[in-house]
């Protein structure tokens, strides 16, 4: 028994096949907003691609540029199906490739769906990538003479007052990491040898942090040296002056900025994939809906039209032996070229 099934006349055929070309050259302007949006995720991931590990993040805009791509030449494609579909005479000349073209058009509707999905599943990788980042970037931001690294002081400084964000987790990061240069320490002090020698590493080490990370809306100059000491200042109690410096880390602060560009992105992708899945069902319907008019050889008459002719359980049971061939044969293929890359080793 046919799934969906649908009694069309010539006059609903036609407005369907109107329809669906409006809606596919539609489907192409949506192309190329997912290849727009694609491009605009992947120049925001690589204007901070400094601060983040060599991670493998960029997978998501990847999909998203093939797959507006493929959108725009599927639904062109679909559009000029659409609009000779109008004559019935004309469905003949696409009568073997409608089939190709929805089955090929299902599957691209799918990635669209994984698009989505995998937009909204990046935000581990991206945190993780941003931690690891970060945290390398803030080591070398001492490092202003040394070639490839001379500017990511400047990077994290634009990022913190831009951010209005301090460290990685937070402003006692710095704490942990010598952010001084040595050419910038004098020697000859006592306090700065024993600094040195106060730590296995060698490192110089104080409660301080860059000037970057003052809070602009603080009422009194900003307190960026011996910020843990309350006795080093009038007036004062590191623990309650959260005005003093930006209490929020970088990492929070960056993942909430790409967070909001992919969500967005994500329901965007969302919003085409119901679009796209419309319009394949509405070919499905004017496809077979024209076969079954070919078979009864009325153009004028009424057809039946459906998304699947026999019912899910029976489609199933029909496709699986095929797949299974597909599969198999797809298996032995394989083995015999990986057999033909051995042989001539061993011997």
């Amino acid at each position: 028994m046919a799934v969906l099934r649908v009694k069309f006349t010539k006059t609903k055929r036609d407005k369907l096949a109107q329809v669906l070309w409006i809606l596919n050259w539609i489907s192409v302007v949506t192309g190329a907003i997912l290849f727009s949006l694609g491009l605009f995720l992947k120049v925001e991931l690589n204007k901070r691609g400094e601060l983040m590990a060599e991670r493998d993040i960029q997978y998501v805009p990847n999909m998203l540029i093939a797959v507006g791509l493929i959108a725009c030449a599927i639904n062109f494609l679909g559009g000029k199906i659409c609009y000779d579909c109008v004559d019935t005479t004309k469905f003949l000349r696409w009568k073997l490739i409608m089939l190709p073209y929805i089955i090929c058009t299902f599957f691209f509707t799918f990635c669209v769906l994984v698009g989505a999905l995998m937009c909204y599943s990046m935000r581990g990788e991206l945190e993780e990538s941003l931690n690891l980042g970060l945290t390398e970037a803030m080591k070398f931001y001492k490092d202003t003479d040394t070639p490839g690294r001379c500017f990511l002081k400047r990077t994290l400084d634009y990022l913190q007052i831009e951010f209005q964000c301090c460290g990685n987790n937070g402003y006692k990061d710095w704490f942990q990491i010598q952010w001084i240069s040595n050419r910038y320490l004098d020697m000859s002090q006592k306090e700065v040898v024993d600094r040195l020698r106060s730590n296995v590493e060698g490192r110089y080490l104080i409660d301080g942090v860059p000037f970057s990370c003052c809070n602009i809306n603080s009422p009194r100059p900003c307190i960026q040296q011996q910020v843990s000491n309350n006795s080093a200042h009038f007036n004062y109690e590191h623990q309650t002056e959260e005005l003093n410096l930006w209490m929020k880390g970088c990492r929070q602060a960056l993942l909430e900025h790409y967070n909001y560009i992919i969500q967005s992105i994500g329901l965007a992708v969302l919003i085409t994939w119901l679009f796209e899945l419309s319009v394949l069902t509405g070919v499905r319907y004017l496809q077979t809906s024209l076969e079954n008019v070919l078979r009864q050889g009325d153009p004028n008459s009424e057809s039946d039209g459906w998304l699947l002719e026999n019912s899910f359980m029976e489609t199933a049971l029909t496709l699986w032996p095929g797949f299974c061939g597909f599969a198999t044969r797809l298996l032995i293929k394989t083995n015999c070229q990986l057999l033909f890359c051995i042989l001539p080793d061993s011997t």
